[in-house]
């Protein structure tokens, strides 16, 4: 009896001491805290979603009021224990753990920890609507997140230009997605880590959440089959529709917009050789596609006309193997028949794909065979009798001169140096272009064997080489033959020259009758001259530094290769122009010329053209 007394009155004692070192530390009223810590407002914190707790409840390690020390840091998981554990398994968890002070904590998601509101409170930070900001307030400032080389740079801009962005901020929907129904909110992890919600294997199921009717439809497609099966190559919803770049399919600038679907959204896979020849999946399908009435309409800017979609599917693609494929053989009259009523079933019996050969669309391969061979023979044939033709009007040219008086126009010299200039702009221009323009139909030389662009470049430079020789030997020709001084001196620019081009528009115009006397070399051909002079050293100095790049980026800054890149491009269009708009046009095209001013073949003028020209010059 004793002993058990002992133990009850020992009992007490311990539950008693318990008792008073839990008062002493928790029973703190929130008014003895205030009494000193007037910086914060009884209103607000009251107001806030801790507003009945003490302040003890986050402050655990004040026993006393006042206290002697600065206590420490709020504890959240002294509470929030399991969104504590997501978190700090997080990428901002991990990033503050690894003393990263800039990575997001509590604080700067929900706000003050004094005046904390419930997310369902409009002046939440991380009410629905507010949440967007919030994210900004660290993720739009671009100096800070720099050195993470995250993908979005201002990701509130971006996503307030998409159909989710816009639906919230503009129409006020708060069920529209934000930022944590894509990223996660505490869960949040790097689209490289596989528990993140915008891992690639995990986006449909993340899109789910709102799209559940589609992500059903997708999952039994192929492309969402083939995800599921760990093919990686295999499109989600990010790969069609995007990321921050979502919009309406009525939006032009939206990647499912009618004319971007089969122009560049389906094109990525479809026609990647890699994808192609890896799935062993049909050849040519975007090209064929292109090709058609269907493919030239939508380049086109048509958005009516069948794309991709149209006969595929969206969500429900299927492979024209499955009985319930839009494009299997038995669905085909019903699928062409919503564009093509009553001709569907005939549409659906010939080849949408035109692949014209020997085994397949044989009437087409056989059309275009003929027409080939006919414009070969029909084009070629006139090659043949305009060759014949020009060597005729040359003879008797020849023959009139023999005849008439006739005045030395270019020596041998001069013409060779002409023609072989004539040659190698020529070749010049075209394996230029057709490196910026190696999808034109003109550059096939290039594109239909193999290693073609090799050749081209091998042929550009070479060329060039050719070139420069050509204007060194000019300026030899120019500065130690007499002949070659005379024409320079000929060809230098005066004041009369100015004074011609005045006359000559006056002429034109009709103002004035009179019409100029010109020297040897007129305004027309001084300004060509020197124009390609100017030109010649534009394209040789930047040429130079394009084929040794590597060389000129030790000494200089890449820009100045970049500027380089960009003046020879458009130097050579500029140049390409003048000889097409001026030198032919008074070369070829000019009645007192036409069919050609044959002096640059025979270096001769007859004394009748010289003075319809007004050349009174001439003679030496």
């Amino acid at each position: 009896m004793r002993v058990y007394k002992f133990k009850l009155t020992f009992f007490s004692i311990f539950v008693l001491t318990a008792f008073s070192s839990f008062h002493a530390a928790y029973a703190i009223e929130n008014s003895e805290c205030l009494t000193c810590h007037d910086d914060i407002k009884p209103d607000a914190y009251n107001a806030s979603v801790h507003g009945k707790n003490l302040c003890t409840s986050c402050h655990a390690d004040i026993t006393e009021a006042p206290h002697p020390e600065k206590p420490g840091k709020p504890v959240c998981n002294q509470c929030h224990r399991i969104e504590a554990e997501i978190y700090n398994a997080s990428d901002h968890g991990m990033a503050l753990k690894a003393g990263i002070d800039e990575a997001a904590s509590c604080r700067n998601c929900h706000g003050q920890s004094h005046a904390i509101l419930d997310s369902r409170n409009k002046e939440s930070p991380v009410y629905r609507a507010n949440i967007p900001k919030t994210c900004a307030v660290c993720h739009e400032d671009q100096e800070k997140m720099a050195k993470y080389a995250l993908t979005e740079k201002t990701p509130l801009k971006s996503y307030s230009e998409t159909v989710h962005g816009k639906a919230l901020i503009e129409k006020g929907l708060i069920s529209s997605a934000v930022c944590t129904d894509c990223h996660g909110s505490h869960d949040l992890y790097s689209m490289a880590n596989a528990r993140s919600k915008i891992y690639r294997i995990n986006v449909p199921s993340t899109c789910g959440r709102c799209h559940e009717n589609v992500s059903k439809i997708y999952e039994r497609s192929v492309h969402g089959k083939a995800v599921a099966a760990g093919r990686r190559e295999a499109p989600v919803c990010t790969d069609c529709h995007g990321e921050h770049t979502i919009k309406s399919h009525t939006e032009p600038t939206s990647s499912v917009y009618p004319t971007a679907i089969s122009e560049k959204t389906c094109p990525r896979c479809h026609a990647s050789e890699t994808i192609i020849t890896k799935y062993r999946l049909p050849g040519n399908m975007v090209k064929t596609y292109m090709e058609s009435y269907h493919g030239l309409a939508s380049k086109g800017g048509s958005t009516i006309v069948a794309n991709c979609a149209s006969c595929h599917g969206v969500h429900d693609i299927l492979p024209s193997s499955d009985p319930d494929s839009s494009v299997n053989k038995s669905n085909l009259p019903q699928t062409c028949g919503k564009c093509h009523p009553g001709a569907g079933a005939r549409l659906a019996k010939a080849s949408v794909h035109i692949n014209p050969s020997v085994t397949r669309d044989r009437a087409v391969f056989y059309v275009t065979l003929f027409y080939i061979l006919l414009i070969i023979i029909t084009i070629g044939g006139m090659i043949v009798y305009v060759g014949l033709d020009y060597l005729t009007r040359l003879r008797e040219h020849y023959a009139r001169m023999r005849t008439a008086a006739v005045i030395s126009r270019w020596t041998f010299n001069e013409r060779v140096q002409h023609f072989i200039l004539f040659i190698t702009f020529t070749v010049l221009a075209y394996t230029g272009f057709a490196l910026r323009f190696s999808e034109a139909w003109w550059a096939f030389p290039f594109t239909v064997i193999k290693g073609g662009s090799d050749w081209r470049r091998i042929l550009h430079r070479g060329t060039a080489v050719v070139f420069c020789l050509l204007c060194a030997y000019h300026a030899w020709f120019l500065l130690f033959t007499k002949r070659g001084r005379s024409e320079f001196r000929a060809f230098l620019p005066k004041l009369k020259d100015f004074a011609d081009l005045y006359k000559m528009l006056k002429h034109n115009l009709g103002i004035s009758k009179e019409k100029p006397k010109f020297e040897r070399f007129n305004f027309v051909e001084k300004s060509e001259y020197w124009a390609l002079i100017w030109g010649s050293l534009i394209m040789i100095v930047t040429g130079v530094m394009l084929i040794f790049n590597t060389f000129v980026m030790r000494y200089l800054p890449k820009w100045i290769l970049d500027v380089a890149a960009t003046i020879h491009f458009y130097e050579a269009v500029l140049a390409t122009l003048a000889i097409l708009v001026w030198h032919l046009y008074f070369s070829i095209f000019s009645p007192e010329h036409y069919p050609m001013n044959w002096s640059w073949i025979t270096g001769r003028t007859t004394e009748h053209d010289r003075r319809e020209n007004d050349l009174n010059n001439d003679k030496r």
